[in-house]
């Protein structure tokens, strides 16, 4: 599978490849923006556990993958994986555009993922499209 041609199907999953790229750093507070100085995702932490997610076995940031030319839109979320797709609210984040390309990833800390990195991920096709654009 080339950049060209990242996407490749199974009956359950959609594989694509992408790019980790750096973001805003809001998520895990590396941004110094003053309103999260934790990051959004700390800040978040308990309203997920309330609701029965609890992420204390993940890193609190998220890996930005970059799948151009491929975009993505979320059908019906679930919180089954190993590895969470996070789609924050765009009210809630004003001053960063939600990139259509750009799925953000919670993941448990993974050695060896840095930026520039091209990784395949697996995603279920009942919850999550991508579009080939």
């Amino acid at each position: 599978m080339d950049k060209k041609d990242n996407k490749s199907e199974s009956m359950e999953y959609a594989l694509v490849r992408g790019e980790i790229k750096s973001g805003h750093g809001v998520a895990s507070g590396k941004g110094k923006d003053e309103r999260y100085p934790e990051g959004t995702l700390k800040q978040q932490f308990k309203y997920f556990l309330e609701r029965g997610l609890d992420l204390s076995n993940y890193f609190m940031g998220t890996i930005n993958l970059d799948i151009s030319p491929c975009s993505y839109e979320i059908k019906k979320p679930k919180y089954t994986y190993k590895g969470l797709v996070y789609m924050p609210d765009p009210e809630t984040k004003e001053d960063h555009l939600q990139i259509p390309n750009m799925l953000e990833l919670i993941l448990p800390k993974i050695k060896g993922l840095e930026y520039g990195v091209s990784v395949d991920i697996a995603l279920k096709k009942d919850q999550l499209d991508i579009i080939d654009n």
